[in-house]
Parts: structure tokens; sequence; C-alpha cells
């Protein structure tokens, strides 16, 4: 466990102490989450600045997606997501099923692409975009072929094959986990839930299957981390005995947020695609019957015709001649 490279509280859990300010040691999360909200501000007010409009609700949408990750690794709870399963597997969860979908409504590529200057310094950004978009690199890293057992990795894996009391034990080793799960949530979430120009297009059922397939994994990784008798991970197994906490106890919590936590948001991306999957299809119904109304229908227009055919042939027999 590198708790060496931590301020580790030294004060039983609870909300004040979850929510008091406790800067670590090495920020990075929280950098991350002021630099992306200051780059999207900027982009934004670049926009309303020359006239061009950018919705509201989406910069609001991203900019509390920022504040949540600076919130959940730069407040008190990331000391004791040192010594605490439960709360490393808020951060966990948090970092990877909530965040990812309030950053992905944000419409951040789609911004990217209006607010940067297409001459100078913002010709090679727009490149590089162009790109992460257009390459193999990007298309295969947003294919559910990836991102799933990404999935697995990172909650089986970690837990049940014993990664993470590698990775824990390594200097900075939390820090990269909690960076993964912030990087495998939107690649997860990109292709289900983005707006913007992506490398691959995913339809309406393949995301739901997706997204269904990710809620029953969640439950079944709660429901066994709560029913299991003994600890996973060594990297928690003695907290400070000053925190007071059961290890097994708060591994039964953990499994818990895993379940009932976890699967929220899931539940709400899953109603978020179906809506938009009924309103896709029925806007495509509303302008096929425009286009039969303005031009007709060949097809059925033919199958009309050879009807017509058969009913005037059944009313309008042919003539044999009479016999002789």
């Amino acid at each position: 466990m590198n708790e060496d490279w931590a301020n580790v509280p030294d004060s039983p859990p609870g909300v004040a102490q979850f929510l008091a300010l406790d800067a670590q040691p090495l920020p990075i999360l929280p950098i991350i989450g002021v630099v992306l909200a200051i780059l999207y501000l900027l982009g934004a007010i670049r926009l309303w600045a020359t006239g061009r409009p950018w919705s509201a609700g989406r910069t609001v949408t991203f900019l509390l997606g920022c504040l949540v990750i600076v919130l959940v690794t730069g407040l008190g709870v990331e000391g004791y997501g040192y010594v605490m399963l439960s709360v490393f597997m808020f951060q966990q969860l948090t970092l990877m099923i909530l965040v990812p979908p309030l950053l992905v409504l944000g419409s951040p590529g789609t911004l990217l692409f209006r607010a940067t200057p297409h001459s100078g310094w913002g010709r090679g950004v727009l490149r590089l975009a162009l790109y992460g978009l257009r390459g193999r690199v990007g298309r295969w890293m947003l294919h559910p072929a990836f991102t799933v057992p990404l999935f697995l990795l990172l909650f089986y894996g970690l837990y049940l094959a014993g990664l993470a009391d590698l990775i824990l034990a390594l200097p900075f080793g939390h820090i990269g986990l909690e960076v993964a799960f912030l990087v495998a949530g939107m690649l997860f979430t990109l292709p289900i839930l983005s707006s913007d120009p992506l490398p691959i297009r995913m339809s309406y059922p393949a995301r739901a299957i997706d997204v269904t397939a990710e809620v029953a994994l969640h439950a079944f990784f709660g429901v066994f981390l709560m029913m299991s008798p003994t600890l996973l991970l060594d990297s928690f197994a003695n907290p400070p005995a000053a925190l007071g906490i059961d290890p097994l106890a708060d591994q039964a919590i953990a499994g818990g947020l895993a379940w009932s936590y976890g699967e929220g948001p899931n539940v709400l991306m899953l109603l978020y695609i179906l809506h938009r999957w009924f309103r896709d299809d029925t806007s495509k119904a509303a302008a096929a019957d425009v286009r039969v109304a303005r031009y007709g229908n060949p097809d059925l227009d033919a199958y009309n015709e050879y009807l017509a055919q058969l009913r005037q042939r059944d009313e309008n027999p042919p003539r044999r001649d009479a016999p002789t």
C-alpha cells in the first residue's frame, strides 16, 4: 500500500471528514478537472463572443462533470480512499460511470471543431483531432470488443485476480488507477452517448445491449463482494486503528455500492438511449410519410397495380370458343 505518497486521515470517517479540504501531495485528477473546465469555457466563450450559438445546457453538464472529478479526488474523501475499500469503490464508480456521461453529453468534440481556429496553432490541433477520429487506433479503442473486456478487467481483474494489490503497492498506483477508471469510462461511454463525430457509430440496439450487459456485470460483482466471507484485497486489510473500521464490513459496503450506486447512472443511461432510439425511429417514420405523400411509394404503387390486374382478370375472364 502506497500510503507514504498520500495524506492518510487519522480520524474516523464521516460526511464532514469526506468533504473537508485536504489536498493530496500530487492532485493529478483535480488538476485535470480544472484544466478541462477552463479549456471548455474558453471554447464556449469564443463561440459566444463571435455570435455563434452554443448550448448553455451542454456547458453546464460538462462543467458539472469537471466539478465532480475535483470533488471526488480533491477533498478529504481522497485520503480515505487509500485505506477504505468502500471509499475507493465509490471513487471508482463515480469516475467510471457518473463522470463520463456528464462530460460526453457536453459534446466537447463538437466544441473543439467549432471553436478552434483553422489557422496557426489551431491547424495542428485540428489535424491531431482528425487523426484520432479517423485512425484505426481510435476505432479500435472505442469498439465494444475492447471496452467491454476493459470494464471486466477493472472490476473482476482488479478484485478477483489480485491485480489491485500489485498496482496499489506501486508509488502513485492509487492515482494511476483513478486515471484508468476515468479513461475507461470515457471509452465506454463515448460510442454510446456521444453526438460528436466518432470513428464508429453504434446502432441503438447495440448501445442498449452494451449498457444492459454492464448493469448485469455490476449487479453480479456487487453481490459477490457483499457475500464474500473473506477479504479480497490485502491493501485494505489493515486500516489505521484510529479509524475504527472493520475491513470485512467495509468490503460489504463496497459491494453494496457496486450493486446500488453503480446501477443508477447505468439505468438512467439506458432510459436516455431508449428515448433517443424512439425519437429517431419516430422522426424517420415521419420523414418517410412526407416522402411518400410527395413522391409516392414505388413498391406500394407496383403492388397495387398488380392487385388491380388480378381483380380485372377475375371480373373479365377470357372467353372460350363454343364447341362446333
